[in-house]
């Protein structure tokens, strides 16, 4: 069993990426509240593990026929579009800096979860290694 590069820490740093991702996303976007013609963008991604659930993209090693097929993760980039839900500024800026600023709060707590687990797992690591305290 591999304690470092396992899925649980794979998947964790998948969503890392895609926090950080979003994170620049909408500092861009305040960045730019009163840039004339500006549109504003978002990250768009489906949550890794529900998504990998739901599409059924699980794989694992299996060495007989008879082993139930599990693990593995989704491996889908993020990507960065136009955001089309919103209204236009009468400068042709479609910022709403509300929505910004709540969407920046939203992900500074998943990030900040995500980084809480990521150190935990980390943490028994070196307890198990007889180096924590």
């Amino acid at each position: 069993m591999d304690l470092i590069n396992n899925a649980t820490n794979q998947l964790l740093q998948t969503a890392l990426t895609a926090s950080t991702t979003r994170q620049n996303t909408i500092s861009q976007n305040i960045a730019n509240v009163d840039t004339p013609n500006y549109k504003a963008k978002k990250a768009v991604f489906a949550h890794e593990l529900s998504s990998a659930i739901d599409r059924q993209k699980l794989t694992a090693y299996r060495t007989d026929v008879r082993h139930i097929p599990f693990g593995g993760s989704s491996s889908e980039e993020v990507r960065v579009i136009e955001r089309t839900d919103t209204q236009y500024n009468h400068n042709g800026n479609n910022v709403d800096i509300d929505l910004e600023m709540a969407d920046m709060a939203k992900n500074q707590i998943y990030y900040n979860a995500l980084t809480d687990r990521l150190n935990g797992r980390f943490n028994s690591v070196l307890t198990v290694l007889g180096k924590g305290g």
